[in-house]
């Protein structure tokens, strides 16, 4: 897959340093990847929450962060669209963010 928004991931584990082997090993995985469809995801990550059809939260460090993606299966891209604690995630829509 392509990620798209790296540098949002940069930015987050600059501020929180224990998310960043996390969020480097979800990249690498992520991009060797090559998601059809949520079951795909769901079967890699078990833990993952499947929003609707594009829209899946991934927990990180252990369900400490929250990262939520958009996911394009047709053009094979996933674009990173929030990470953040639990009360940041709490305060958004994962639909819509």
């Amino acid at each position: 897959m392509r990620v798209i928004a790296k540098k949002r991931l940069r930015r987050f584990w600059a501020e929180h340093g224990d998310a960043e082997q996390a969020l480097r090993a979800w990249y690498g995985e992520a991009k060797a990847a090559s998601w059809g469809n949520t079951a795909q995801i769901k079967e890699q990550y078990g833990t993952a929450s499947i929003i609707n059809a594009e829209r899946v939260v991934f927990n990180i460090c252990g369900n400490k962060y929250r990262l939520v993606v958009w996911v394009n299966y047709e053009y094979r891209t996933v674009y990173v669209r929030f990470i953040g604690t639990h009360a940041e995630y709490d305060a958004i829509d994962a639909e819509t963010v």
